[in-house]
């Protein structure tokens, strides 16, 4: 373990990184059991912060965190491994804040615990899926370095195809897919050759009424949803309720 330790965290300097990671995931863990004790009304523990009678969302207090840890990072030199890792760990629990409270910074709304909520916890479950590849040693688009041999942009075209197959794929309303497929090319590539999710902009804008070949494949799209991608939500959703907290009382 020792050994695993050295070769993948200390030596290729990924310390920092795990610091942010264990902060990220400690912050998140932490504000949600501390919401569920708030919704719960349990007496002992503190409560929401208001002053003057002002609700202080945890963003707040993340965005805070996110401009110390931030600024002492950069300000501290990079030899200092210690201080830096601890200034990563400061800003992964102001990342974790943060993006809890997504889906309010996106609709302007307090949907925390509404289903428009559920936006939050797949941001949160998808950064933290990103940082643990990063640590494992994986590299974004298949460790993609420009071509130095190569001139203009054919020094990047490898990258560009990576990013425009994510981008198709997120279209297509596979968001998940397109998160592993950054470190994985054949999700990748499945994700933007298959159909779209039904709900999705792609299929708003491929699959029209107005032709049969976008009729067909749109009722393709929908029992493909039902059969397949209903009891995976289903499931996802359980383990959100079980670690971020149900929507219902």
């Amino acid at each position: 373990m020792a050994d695993w330790f050295d070769d993948r965290i200390i030596d290729p300097g990924r310390m920092p990184l795990l610091c942010f990671f264990a902060g990220m995931v400690v912050g998140f863990l932490f504000i949600r059991v501390s919401v569920r004790l708030i919704r719960a009304n349990v007496r002992w523990w503190p409560g929401n912060v208001t002053p003057g009678g002002r609700h202080v969302h945890h963003m707040v207090f993340g965005l805070g965190f996110m401009v110390v840890g931030g600024v002492s990072g950069l300000a501290v030199p990079d030899e200092l491994v210690g201080w830096t890792s601890a200034a990563a760990a400061l800003f992964g629990v102001g990342t974790a804040l943060v993006i809890d409270e997504f889906a309010l910074i996106l609709h302007l709304d307090d949907v925390y615990w509404s289903e428009e909520g559920r936006i939050s916890v797949d941001a949160m479950f998808g950064l933290i899926a990103v940082t643990a590849m990063l640590l494992l040693g994986m590299h974004p688009f298949f460790g993609f370095e420009p071509d130095s041999e190569a001139s203009g942009v054919w020094q990047v075209w490898p990258l560009l195809i990576g990013l425009g197959l994510a981008v198709v794929t997120v279209l297509k309303g596979k968001v998940w897919t397109a998160v592993f497929g950054m470190f994985i090319l054949l999700p990748l590539l499945f994700g933007a050759i298959r159909l779209a999710r039904p709900q999705s902009p792609w299929s708003r804008w491929r699959y029209r009424s107005d032709r049969p070949r976008g009729v067909r494949k749109l009722n393709r799209a929908r029992r493909r949803e039902h059969r397949l991608r209903r009891p995976v939500n289903q499931a996802k959703n359980r383990l959100q309720d079980l670690v971020a907290g149900s929507l219902h009382r």
